[in-house]
């Protein structure tokens, strides 16, 4: 038999959480964001359970081909943008809406020739810092945009840094919100302000024509831990399980893994669970990291290894070989362990446990019924 351990991806969970961010934006359309193969659930599943979105938002070009692929005939927009002369031929032919966020990116529209021209989304560097005109270069990158022939609709977007949380104990969006809106109030054009974390926290109070919905998509939760998936009723789209293939018995003393960083100092019991690290399980996960034990919470115990990790079974006498172990995720009998939670506990965030799963773990869908 193949090895124990299987990643599930809940298509259902996904067009749960779209209809969340359709609820909590409903003047708004929605980007579903599907960047880094769907934040590692995969583009095929993600396309059955987000295809009631009004757009989906990636930065690649073959995975803007496999969406057109799967039969999606709506938009497709590129986050990032082009990156060289020849890529806006692509987008002519996958038929991409694309960010300009440099002057470079203008120049290549400027010198494309083109039968049908470019729907683009203009985004303001707003005070994120990573792309996008200064709100004092804005207007002059808009009224060279305008002005070219193979320019067709011109939308406006900025990305907020700090939605999730406060920003030196205010707001975290005002002084971004207020650089937009200085520069783009009398602007025509659709606006996409709204990430996830500003989308479940700040609207309606945001004008933004389309929110992208990116780890909320996914279950993941923004602001975790000052709110939870129950809060935002969002549902995990991704189960990390395996099972207990060994069981060993300690001595107060005896030591468990690499380094022996952990020691026993009680009679326990432990699992040893087919998951590690080149299963994209965080190495860095110290002792007591949660799972879920046939539905049960436990604790891991001593290092991750690259094939392996070891459970606490001490107090689970039903346990044994084959018991299942939920890594992250939905566990028998009604049971969750949130993603974020087994993240946090490794000092990292959800978006990198599901974007890090590892090639060699075997995928379900499980299909919307």
């Amino acid at each position: 038999m193949p090895r124990p351990i299987e990643a599930l991806i809940h298509v259902s969970a996904l067009a749960h959480n779209l209809a969340r961010a359709r609820a909590c934006a409903p003047d708004a359309k929605v980007w579903a964001v599907v960047k880094a193969n769907a934040y590692g659930h995969g583009i095929a599943a993600a396309y059955e359970g987000l295809r009631g979105a009004d757009g989906f938002a990636l930065l690649d070009f073959a995975e803007a081909e496999q969406l057109r692929a799967l039969g999606w005939r709506g938009p497709i927009l590129l986050l990032e943008g082009c990156f060289e002369t020849r890529d806006l031929e692509l987008c002519s032919r996958l038929r991409l809406w694309h960010a300009v966020h440099n002057e470079q990116q203008i120049d290549w529209l400027a010198m494309h020739k083109t039968h049908e021209p470019h729907r683009v989304f203009l985004k303001m560097n707003s005070g994120m810092n990573r792309l996008g005109f200064t709100p004092q270069a804005f207007r002059a990158a808009w009224t060279r945009l305008n002005a070219l022939p193979q320019v067709d609709e011109i939308s406006l977007m900025t990305h907020f840094s700090d939605a999730d949380a406060l920003r030196f104990g205010q707001d975290g969006i005002a002084h971004q919100v207020a650089a937009f809106e200085a520069v783009t109030h009398d602007l025509p054009g659709e606006r996409s302000v709204s990430n996830s974390a500003a989308t479940l926290r700040h609207t309606p109070r945001l004008r933004s024509d389309w929110v992208r919905a990116g780890i909320m998509s996914y279950g993941g939760i923004p602001d975790f831990p000052e709110h939870d998936d129950a809060y935002w009723d969002l549902q995990p789209a991704m189960t990390l399980r395996s099972k207990v293939i060994g069981l060993q018995n300690l001595q107060p003393g005896d030591s468990v893994g690499y380094g022996s960083s952990f020691t026993a100092d009680r009679p326990m019991r432990i699992g040893i669970v087919a998951c590690g690290y080149a299963d994209g399980y965080p190495r860095h996960c110290p002792h007591g990291t949660p799972v879920l034990v046939d539905g049960q919470r436990s604790g891991t115990v001593g290092r991750v290894s690259m094939d392996m990790l070891a459970v606490d079974l001490s107090a689970l006498p039903q346990a044994g070989l084959g018991s299942e172990i939920t890594l992250w995720g939905r566990g028998p009998k009604g049971s969750r362990l949130p993603i974020d939670e087994v993240a946090k506990a490794g000092g990292t965030i959800g978006y990198e446990l599901m974007c890090a799963l590892a090639r060699r773990v075997p995928v379900t869908i499980e299909h919307i019924d």
